[in-house]
């Protein structure tokens, strides 16, 4: 096996085992968030959360995918680290961006959640300067 199937074989075990870790932890982690934006419907809760982890192995899994051509031809030991150290940095930036992305969505979902069951405003007693 040459050096650059064995970066591929490589690259691609890192990244989809990174993909899968991220995945689950985004899953375990961010169902209490839905569950509270669904005020308590944990039904509804692990049906969106099931939703959301589908969605971001797609886009992850199928971006690595993309990413797996290398123009260049890897040569030794010191070309595979360094082919895979560029690839699984732009993959890991990529799965950090995807984690803050659904970070906003949580924090988003759960600021309506709560707008939706907060009191009216209080209307003024009190004019100032008349």
């Amino acid at each position: 096996m040459n050096e650059t199937v064995l970066t591929y074989a490589l690259y691609l075990g890192l990244a989809v085992a990174m993909t899968v870790w991220v995945a689950r932890t985004l899953h375990r982690s961010g169902r209490i968030f839905l569950v509270e934006c669904f005020h308590g419907n944990t039904e509804l809760a692990d049906s969106v959360n099931h939703l959301l982890v589908v969605g971001f192995y797609l886009i992850n899994i199928g971006f690595v995918s993309l990413y797996l051509k290398t123009t260049e031809e890897v040569l030794g030991a010191r070309g595979v680290f360094e082919a895979l150290s560029g690839k699984m940095g732009v993959v890991l930036l990529v799965l950090g961006a995807m984690h803050f992305f659904n970070l906003l969505v949580f924090t988003r979902l759960r600021k309506r959640a709560h707008l939706a069951v907060m009191p009216p405003p209080v209307p003024p007693v009190l004019k100032v300067g008349v």
